[in-house]
């Protein structure tokens, strides 16, 4: 029933704020398009605590921001700004190289310990890697519910139990936020060919055998697995079509390493421009002088 179980590991990405790192993992690269998923939270710190990400560059892929609790605010150098909500979805499509912060600016937030996020990275069609950068709000209203029998699920983007998404995406994909009653049964959407249920809170069974949160469940290809809630349980579900190999530095993913390298000398000679109104300061490009692999990129930030 199951390809491989991912334990989250922690990872940290801005001083004093540390997430539980699920995607990329050395056995397992990839879940359909889906290249890096990060869980943040939930967290609780004085209000005096920086838990900002500086403006930061990426190339080749969409970044997927879904609060669960708190806010953050974005800003990009399309000259965008937006605070970012629970249950809105916020796809930034990097394409050919954009930057962007994420300041949290509400120490009420952080003090109640009202942060929790899940954020994504989906790689882009190789025909897409140089695209336009672009950036889109999706309200939770935009977005399709629904409910029945325990089962509450939110279709972030993509297509799931007949349902589909107005996100734009760039290829054939799903991406769901479940919640469970305990003792609800819920089966895998069809027709994709990568699927993986991350536990965010609770604890599931399959196949006779309980996952707790915190682990990445990636399912054979083909298989009609019956998930159980054990108790009150939160999921995010992902997958779809898989795009091709990819490489992953840093912040970077392509399909070739020679643009991954690109990449590097363009953040170093500044061209990829700073959010214009978020300029002032920013993360260097890491100091490290290996070549692409397929390891788990240095100190990824979100």
């Amino acid at each position: 029933m199951l390809d491989i179980v991912i334990e989250s590991r922690q990872a940290v990405i801005s001083p004093g704020f540390s997430v539980k790192r699920i995607l990329p993992f050395q056995l397992r690269r990839m879940v359909g398009p889906f290249i890096f998923m990060d869980h943040g939270g939930p967290v609780s710190v004085p209000a005096t605590t920086n838990l900002d990400v500086l403006p930061h560059p990426h190339i080749g892929l969409s970044t997927v921001s879904y609060l669960l609790e708190g806010n953050v605010t974005h800003r990009d150098s399309l000259g965008v700004e937006q605070v970012i909500k629970p249950g809105e979805v916020n796809w930034m499509t990097a394409g050919k190289g954009i930057a962007h912060s994420e300041r949290f600016e509400d120490p009420a937030v952080l003090a109640a310990g009202g942060l929790e996020m899940i954020q994504t990275w989906v790689a882009l069609p190789e025909k897409d890697e140089e695209t336009d950068p672009t950036f889109k709000n999706y309200t939770a209203e935009e977005l399709p519910v629904f409910t029945d029998n325990g089962v509450w699920m939110r279709l972030i983007a993509g297509d799931a139990y007949g349902l589909t998404s107005h996100v734009r995406t760039s290829s054939p994909l799903f991406y769901l936020h479940v919640v469970l009653q305990e003792g609800a049964r819920f089966g895998l959407p069809t027709g994709h060919s990568e699927r993986g249920a991350y536990i965010v809170k609770g604890s599931v069974e399959v196949s006779g055998v309980t996952y707790t949160a915190g682990k990445l469940l990636v399912f054979t290809k083909g298989v009609d697995p019956l998930i159980i809630a054990k108790e009150n349980t939160t999921l995010m579900m992902l997958g779809g079509e898989h795009l091709g190999n990819r490489y992953i530095w840093w912040n970077f993913v392509s399909s070739r390493k020679e643009r991954i390298e690109q990449a590097k000398e363009d953040w170093k000679q500044g061209r990829i421009l700073l959010p214009p109104t978020d300029n002032k300061e920013f993360v260097p490009l890491p100091e490290d002088r290996s070549k692409p692999a397929g390891g788990p990129p240095p100190s990824a930030l979100s």
